[in-house]
């Protein structure tokens, strides 16, 4: 069994900038403070890690209830804002998950910053939803490097299905993705289609690494690690 889990923003879709305006909208309304995450570094970051960043920069004491506060915020925004986005799914995206769905021999999942909500709307927006039901996101852990671990243990605990680390496959565009993979020695696959560049991902660690996915019979080929569909 191969646990094949993906992040979000950079390699299943561009939101066409929709979550980082919902942030914005969330902050000002709180603290009216007008683009408060414009200096802000997400690529490959949990939103918890984001929202941490953005009260420091302005001056604001981080607390759980500041953070739930804005979360709240940022989900009411957040569909709004996709339905004004002019997002897209990456190429070979929408082709390959159907393609994997009718094989047998691995389960689909998220490993994602996103917390679960904001990545069900962004997912469901462009019907990529019932793709994944399985998943460890931003609202599971603040660090990313602890989201392999708990998306193994939801795949126990919700599908009885047991994993080795080395039988799971992150699948990401940024250098972060790829070092949560190697840190439990899964398999990583790094996607150009983000804001790093092949060379980029290839220096970071990455085991193989794709300008972008639409060579959807070599993608998938490279998931399932033998070479077969």
């Amino acid at each position: 069994m191969r646990f094949l889990l993906f992040d979000i923003d950079g390699t299943l879709i561009d939101s066409g900038g929709a979550g980082v305006r919902s942030l914005n909208i969330a902050f000002e309304e709180m603290f009216g403070i007008r683009d408060a995450f414009r200096n802000i570094q997400m690529a490959g970051r949990t939103d918890l890690q984001i929202i941490r960043e953005g009260l420091a920069a302005h001056g604001i004491t981080f607390s759980q209830d500041i953070v739930s506060e804005m979360l709240g915020a940022y989900i009411r925004h957040l569909g709004v804002e996709m339905g004004k986005s002019a997002g897209t799914v990456k190429p070979g995206i929408r082709e390959s998950l159907e393609t994997l769905s009718l094989r047998n021999g691995h389960t689909l999942g998220l490993l994602t910053g996103n917390i679960a909500e904001g990545a069900r709307i962004k997912l469901a927006h462009f019907g990529l939803a019932p793709y994944f039901d399985v998943g460890a996101y931003g609202d599971d852990s603040e660090d990313r490097n602890m989201l392999l671990p708990i998306a193994v243990d939801k795949l126990y605990r919700t599908k009885s299905i047991a994993v080795d680390y080395k039988n799971c496959v992150v699948i990401g565009d940024t250098p972060r993705d790829v070092d949560c993979a190697r840190l439990y020695g899964a398999f990583s696959v790094a996607v150009a289609t983000g804001p790093y560049t092949g060379d980029q991902l290839s220096r970071a660690g990455a085991d193989v690494v794709f300008e972008d996915f639409s060579d959807i019979e070599g993608f998938c080929a490279v998931l399932m690690r033998d070479g077969k569909l």
